[in-house]
């Protein structure tokens, strides 16, 4: 049963949905063999189900060979509820309306803006009301909303922001005090990491590198995200690559995000040629003109990078590794960098690649949150998200 317009709770129901979206496609007795439920449960959980508008029959399967009646086959309703889901950055805010199977709906983006405590409602208010004016009538309307943060989380509170001072603030209960449906606050690389695992990999163990103000990284183990007992599993930006290094944030020396992440490359990039700032735009039209100091530079940046890669991939031993940030996509040959900088006999079966979701992974992982919570499913994925489908953005004078 539903409990509340936000979750399904009942286990019995939750193993028939998830064999659905498993299965895309499905018949009742297929579904009795699949969770070992005998026919008469399965025949009142789905009824259930399709009275709650959570799945939908399709079509008139075919006869077995011994014949009788033909199967009716069931789907998920893909379109049953939508979601909202946010990156946050120190100079940047992303959003994204979808539905709960990541279809997006419509998207808002604000760059090269700064992002503190005392906007960063107002800036999420301002784009929920724009996105929301997209919002499609659904069943269950919006089920829940996301705000991937960068910095660490624990218990979905900031308690170490270091570009940003959001460590400061209780975002989750400000938001929950202007909003009805629930607010899930995540590390934004763990969001990547979601993202992956649910809309773009067969695999169930993997690692999402995301580069962007600071490096982090997700692990999801046999279909689990990791975060640690402190939220801080993954912060391989503050291992330490140069003793008594540049310092950083964190407190240590040398810490890796120092020296490989984006915000390190576009700062001595825009230093080393004077420019006011620099972004993965930039730089990749130097690179495409051949200029010496970026080539040098990406090149750089790639192999230091690939150490944070062997040292985490020795303790995880995943089975892919994605590499989530705007220069890499830009820059596709910067993998190609990391891959030939794994040269031991340990990294060389390591597949590296860039995300598959381009710079929504983040948003995509937010709608995972929210999938998992509304379903009640942990080990959701969902084989088509529709992510290659025309997005309509909602824009304001500070959108891209």
């Amino acid at each position: 049963m539903i409990s509340s317009k936000y979750t399904i709770r009942e286990s019995n129901q939750a193993n028939i949905l998830k064999a659905i979206i498993d299965k895309q496609e499905v018949f009742r007795a297929e579904l009795a063999a699949t969770t070992g439920l005998n026919k008469a449960s399965v025949s009142d959980i789905t009824k259930k189900l399709l009275d709650d508008q959570l799945i939908i029959q399709t079509r008139i399967g075919n006869a077995s060979i011994s014949g009788g009646r033909k199967p009716i086959m069931l789907t998920f309703n893909r379109k049953v509820a939508t979601a909202l889901s946010f990156d946050v950055g120190y100079d940047y805010l992303e959003g994204m309306l979808s539905y709960i199977d990541g279809t997006p709906i419509a998207t808002v983006e604000k760059e090269r803006i700064s992002v503190d405590s005392t906007n960063v409602v107002a800036l999420l208010q301002t784009a929920i009301a724009d996105l929301m004016t997209h919002n499609p009538s659904t069943p269950y309307d919006i089920v829940g909303m996301t705000i991937g943060i960068h910095g660490v989380i624990l218990d979905e509170q900031a308690i170490f922001t270091p570009y940003y001072d959001l460590d400061t603030i209780d975002l989750k209960q400000q938001l929950m005090d202007h909003y009805s449906f629930p607010v899930f606050i995540h590390n934004e690389a763990n969001l990547a990491t979601l993202g992956e695992y649910t809309f773009s990999s067969p695999l169930q163990n993997l690692i999402s590198i995301s580069s962007h103000s600071g490096i982090g990284c997700g692990i999801v183990e046999d279909g689990i995200l990791k975060i640690g007992k402190h939220g801080k599993s993954g912060e391989i930006g503050h291992t330490i690559l140069y003793p008594n290094g540049l310092p950083c944030p964190c407190g240590n020396h040398g810490c890796l995000e120092q020296y490989a992440s984006n915000k390190a490359i576009y700062e001595e990039f825009a230093h080393k040629k004077n420019l006011e700032y620099a972004n993965s735009d930039i730089i990749a039209t130097y690179v495409n003109q051949a200029d010496p100091d970026a080539l040098h530079l990406i090149k750089k940046n790639a192999e230091l990078l690939s150490i944070g890669i062997n040292n985490i991939s020795m303790i995880y031993d995943p089975d892919i590794i994605v590499v989530n940030s705007p220069l890499y996509r830009k820059l596709p040959i910067m993998i190609d960098y990391i891959n030939n900088a794994l040269s031991s006999r340990f990294t060389k079966e390591i597949i590296v690649r860039n995300t598959l979701l381009g710079k929504k992974a983040i948003l995509f992982g937010g709608v995972a949150v929210i999938a998992q919570h509304f379903l009640n499913i942990r080990k959701l994925k969902f084989k088509e998200c529709g992510t290659n489908l025309k997005i309509r953005v909602a824009t304001d004078s500070n959108s891209k």
